[in-house]
């Protein structure tokens, strides 16, 4: 028996956008553009089209890093994408992610220029090109590409469903929120129970897996995302919580947070390290 308040899928999905509570302009069931806009550009060959959410902040803090390291060429111009307002949806934000999801970078020191999308993607190609932010040794190597891997395929329970269910759905639901704290927590415990025994991700050598895990569980055990700390008992998380202090004290990290940010002392659009300052 069905209850007077379950939902029945019909037959055939259609897409309702009176139900989607504001998030039509963020999603939707088909790809390409809705309108002719071109990108700008600054002067600098890595161009960043991206915002300050935690996939994003992998790619700015990625940059600062290897800028911190001395890398001048690793020098950037960031543009923000407002998803709120479709600007992921214009012509040429499709050209450089025909996915339209932040973050999008353009590489125009190579020719032809090179489009690279997907943050895993953009930190694997940021740290072949400048040979930096990853292991040598091939062990270590190994283990940081695994967690790499391991946040892309685990980051989307922890956002389109954790996050979405219990901070963003129009009406709050017991089963998908109690379901994805389950699956939140569980991460969680891997990454606590291996951190236990190394210092980073890798090993002792800081990388992009620690770059890219951190905006995302580091935020979550921080009470930056969500405002979920207390619901998913982060304390009870000690290694991870010691990891997530440690690199929130980077001042790559620090810097990196700030770009294509909308709130108080951050930097929306981003063109040079005194734009940080």
């Amino acid at each position: 028996m069905s209850s007077e308040n379950e939902y029945v899928p019909p037959k055939v999905w259609k897409w309702d956008l009176e139900s989607e509570a504001g998030q039509s302009k963020i999603n939707r069931p088909y790809s390409g553009p809705t309108h002719e806009k071109a990108l700008p550009r600054g002067e600098h060959p890595l161009q960043l089209h991206s915002l300050a959410t935690p996939n994003g902040q992998k790619v700015t803090i990625m940059l600062e890093e290897l800028l911190e390291l001395g890398i001048k060429e690793a020098e950037y111009d960031a543009y923000p994408i407002r998803i709120n307002e479709g600007q992921q949806f214009s012509s040429g934000f499709v050209d450089i992610n025909p996915n339209s999801k932040i973050p999008a970078l353009l590489d125009t020191s190579e020719s032809p220029e090179l489009r690279v999308f997907e943050s895993g993607s953009i930190l694997q190609y940021l740290a072949d090109k400048f040979d930096a932010l990853v292991p040598k040794d091939l062990k270590a190597k190994t283990e940081c590409r695994n967690w790499l891997f391991w946040q892309m395929g685990s980051g989307p329970y922890i956002g389109g469903g954790f996050g979405h269910f219990y901070a963003y759905a129009p009406r709050k639901m017991q089963y998908p929120i109690d379901r994805f704290a389950m699956e939140a927590k569980r991460q969680l415990d891997v990454l606590n129970k291996h951190l236990a025994t190394h210092k980073y991700m890798a090993g002792d050598e800081y990388s992009i897996a620690d770059i890219a895990i951190w905006p995302w569980y580091g935020a979550l055990v921080l009470g930056r995302l969500y405002d979920a700390a207390e619901f998913l008992q982060v304390e009870d998380y000690t290694y991870v919580k010691r990891w997530a202090e440690e690199i929130d004290q980077r001042p790559a990290v620090k810097r990196g947070i700030r770009v294509n940010h909308w709130g108080d002392g951050s930097v929306l659009e981003r063109h040079s390290a005194d734009d940080l300052n």
